[in-house]
């Protein structure tokens, strides 16, 4: 072990933590496929809250890019499995990113419910101009999808931040 992995009294290394960063990044990939059965059909788009969550608790936990880099895996597998669209591809991303985005400067568990922000004004926005006249959505207007987008993102990051909370609160996560 060389000097800078004991400076602080700890034994991990760099590689240790980019190994931690890619199983949480691929554990929430998977819980967000375990969960996308509990989604709700709303005009072309599936409302599934849950994802939500996971984007909230992953932008804190492993920082905006791999947390989009897991929302993109999990809708990668959702529409390969048949359980999503392709309305996940700008839906989830962008969420995850605000939220790590926003607590890289907050440094708040607050910063969960920040993913609102990225999934309907980013998500909903790209999802309208790119996916819905490549498919011949008709309900794929921006309102209608930014109101599905909110339906999904809204209560799923007030779910993740109380996740968040909780977590914090039974020791799982540092202060």
């Amino acid at each position: 072990m060389d000097e800078r992995n004991t400076r602080n009294g700890s034994s991990r290394s760099p590689s240790r933590n980019a190994t931690r960063t890619l199983v949480l990044a691929a554990l929430f990939a998977a819980i967000g496929v375990l969960l996308s059965s509990f989604a709700v059909p709303v005009g072309g788009a599936r409302v599934l809250p849950f994802q939500h969550a996971i984007n909230a608790v992953a932008g804190v936990l492993l920082g905006p890019w791999w947390a989009a880099l897991s929302a993109l895996v999990t809708a990668t597998l959702r529409f390969a499995f048949g359980t999503g669209s392709l309305f996940a591809f700008p839906g989830s991303p962008f969420g995850a990113v605000a939220v790590g985005l926003a607590y890289m400067y907050m440094k708040r568990d607050e910063a969960a419910l920040f993913e609102p922000l990225g999934t309907i004004f980013i998500g909903a926005t790209l999802g309208a101009l790119l996916i819905s006249p490549f498919i011949g959505e008709a309900t794929g207007g921006l309102v209608a999808l930014a109101v599905s987008f909110a339906l999904s993102s809204i209560p799923g990051a007030i779910v993740g931040y109380f996740v968040l909370k909780a977590l914090r609160r039974a020791g799982v996560l540092g202060r």
